[in-house]
């Protein structure tokens, strides 16, 4: 639904994303109001999220989604969900959530995770396509991927061993990616494939590390 509301806002043809939009709304809709029934205090969070979309649709009108402030903002928008998805099954029926002294460690450590996972990301494609002749993104990424595995493993200690030992390993693929990964002669989809592989190998890390 958000894609296509970006489409609406930046395409030159906005009516081939009318129809996606409207089929998107009809199923996001409905499952916003169960929600907001069920947990009414996520009209709060809806409000939060609404203010940072607003930051993307501006960037959408200006044709200009690929910024990097644009992008920090949806790392911060995906990254949040993993303390609200963790406080929809925790909370109750009220217009108050959770506290913030009731949220696990590992909800903080794994949105950490997030964090890493995704500005690494953000960085490594851009130095791979739109940046790839901008030499201070090709270091970015690599600084970046290569910072991630210490950091990895202080939110791995913070989780306690030996189950924190998980959260390691996927960093350790990602900074090899971002070194081994040639810069040139790529496909966009290639580089995408790589990503979600890595993606998956993240969340498939963090599952036995939870159990």
């Amino acid at each position: 639904m958000s894609y296509a509301a970006l489409g609406l806002a930046r395409a030159k043809r906005p009516q081939r994303f009318r129809l996606p939009f409207l089929v998107w709304s009809a199923v996001v809709l409905p499952a916003a109001i169960v929600l907001a029934v069920w947990r009414p205090w996520l009209v709060w969070v809806g409000l939060i999220y609404a203010a940072m979309f607003a930051v993307n649709l501006a960037y959408a009108r200006e044709n200009n989604e690929r910024a990097l402030v644009n992008d920090f903002v949806v790392v911060a928008e995906c990254s949040a969900m993993v303390a609200v998805t963790w406080a929809v099954g925790a909370g109750d029926q009220s217009w108050t959530a959770p506290a913030l002294d009731s949220v696990p460690d590992e909800v903080w450590i794994l949105s950490a995770v997030s964090v890493l996972v995704l500005v690494g990301s953000t960085l490594h494609v851009k130095s791979l396509i739109r940046e790839r002749r901008n030499r201070r993104y090709a270091r970015a990424s690599l600084v970046v991927a290569s910072l991630s595995v210490p950091t990895a493993i202080a939110l791995a200690a913070w989780w306690g061993w030996p189950a924190g030992a998980w959260l390691i390993f996927p960093f350790v693929v990602l900074v090899a990616r971002a070194w081994v990964v040639p810069r040139r002669a790529m496909r966009p989809g290639a580089i995408g494939m790589i990503e979600l592989a890595c993606f998956v190998l993240v969340a498939a890390s963090a599952m036995p590390a939870t159990v």
